[in-house]
């Protein structure tokens, strides 16, 4: 699989793939599964893969979550059509997240063709968790290893809904949240950073001081240098690294048609 880099820390753009290869090719799996591990985020160009055919490449991959709700359940759509049955969430989309944080296991990976796209805006934004790790000092390694996070549906939709309706803070509070590991050992023996909007604090430390601390660890794992955004063409896939990435979809005139549809592969590793 011949592939040229997007950027110093994230991502590659796959050369030689097209749909026939995508089908057919029964090693290209696996290459895609390890390009995956080394780079967090693989782009075809101009695939136009069908919900089909990228729901089968996917099972390649992995088991898929269901998205029930869709006509196709092994393919998600995301868009602000007011009949969309998710609608009122996707705009917490852009904020910096990684998708399954309210699971014990989150998603393994993520895959997206774009469908529909605007003129302006709607990129997709991507940044390396292990790289925010890595660059840590000796100092904060050891200081943060013990650290827990406390993450809920409520802290990111916060972030949309500054004023929410009782009704919505009823399904925020059903919602509940999960406490994590700062620290993300992996069984591959890499470490990351586990944050994102759906931080809410630190547990055992004073608001502010723990509200600092999130909000510096984002921001110096999100500088641009440190970001690969791509810019979606029709027919664009994508496939990212959930384990290893924060992502976040930017802001555009909503009143446009966007159209992504998304299929998941089901989680294999706890945050531990």
């Amino acid at each position: 699989m011949k592939t040229t880099k997007l950027s110093e820390t994230v991502g590659v753009r796959v050369e030689d793939v097209d749909l026939d290869r995508l089908r057919s090719d029964d090693d290209l799996p696996q290459e895609c599964l390890n390009a995956l591990e080394e780079h967090g985020v693989l782009l075809f160009p101009r695939l136009h893969a069908d919900d089909e055919t990228q729901a089968a490449f996917c099972r390649k991959l992995g088991e898929l979550v269901q998205f029930p709700l869709y006509p196709n359940p092994d393919v998600m759509e995301i868009s602000f059509d007011p009949d969309n049955p998710n609608v009122e969430y996707f705009a917490s989309n852009d904020y910096w997240h990684l998708d399954g944080f309210m699971d014990e296991v989150p998603a393994k990976a993520s895959i997206m063709s774009a469908h529909v796209v605007t003129e302006t805006g709607g990129e997709t934004a991507f940044a390396s968790t292990y790289v925010a790790y890595d660059e840590l000092s000796e100092e904060e390694k050891r200081r943060f290893e013990g650290l827990r996070v406390w993450h809920s549906f409520e802290a990111i939709q916060r972030l949309t809904y500054a004023d929410p309706t009782p009704e919505q803070l009823d399904e925020w509070a059903r919602r509940g949240g999960r406490e994590h590991p700062l620290v993300w050992m992996h069984e591959s023996g890499r470490r990351s950073l586990v944050f994102g909007a759906s931080a809410d604090h630190v547990v055992g430390m004073a608001p502010d001081e723990g509200r600092a601390l999130l909000d510096d660890l984002l921001a110096r794992a999100t500088v641009p240098d440190r970001v690969l955004c791509h810019r979606w063409t029709v027919g664009d896939m994508v496939i990212w690294d959930n384990t290893g990435l924060v992502h976040r979809a930017c802001p555009f005139d909503r009143s446009q048609p966007r159209r992504m549809h998304r299929s998941t592969l089901v989680g294999q590793e706890s945050i531990k």
